[in-house]
């Protein structure tokens, strides 16, 4: 059982990025920003772009930051090159780190965020541990652009919520993604 001892398998497995929760409410986000999903290769997509948490002892340290690659092989190796990327660049951080543009999975899955019922979502950070993870990088300022509060975990969930609910406005339709600095987001220290 040590792969429980990871974060990330936890979160994968019942907490924020939950294989049987976290997908519905992608392809809740996916439907209400570009229509209902009915590409199948979509719904796969939902599923598997996440899975690269498994066994990370992280969520946004270097090595959750880089969660986007499995979910991308997998994709890739079942459906080519251009659905590698669509899965990759669901990480805004690794697409501009790489140059790259963030797809509508990055979008959809941010939107996410806001869509997963705060009654259901604190309490599967909380089981997991990983709500002490966010609130506390956003204490040390990690994510000092997006203005997350560290208070209560009610005010950072409105905080993030608020951000999120910008940025997939300003973002739905892929423009320029300038409010994202892939500098900041890069930690040592997890």
């Amino acid at each position: 059982m040590r792969l429980l001892k990871n974060v990330g398998t936890r979160s994968v497995l019942y907490g924020a990025h939950c294989f049987f929760i976290h997908p519905f409410y992608v392809a809740l986000a996916w439907k209400q920003l570009y229509g209902f999903p009915w590409d199948p290769r979509l719904w796969f997509a939902f599923f598997v772009h996440d899975l690269g948490y498994l066994g990370k002892p992280n969520m946004d340290g270097d090595q959750g930051e880089l969660h986007p690659y499995r979910g991308a092989f997998i994709m890739g190796a079942l459906f080519g090159k251009s659905w590698f990327e669509f899965t990759l660049y669901h990480s805004r951080f690794v697409a501009k780190r790489n140059g790259a543009q963030y797809s509508r999975l990055c979008v959809a899955d941010k939107l996410s965020f806001q869509l997963t019922p705060r009654w259901l979502y604190l309490p599967m950070v909380n089981w997991t541990g990983e709500i002490q993870e966010y609130m506390e990088l956003a204490g040390k300022g990690k994510y000092a652009g997006e203005k997350r509060s560290a208070g209560s975990q009610l005010e950072w969930h409105q905080g993030v919520a608020h951000y999120m609910n910008r940025w997939v406005d300003e973002h739905k339709d892929l423009k320029i993604d300038n409010w994202t600095n892939p500098e900041i987001n890069r930690t040592n220290n997890l």
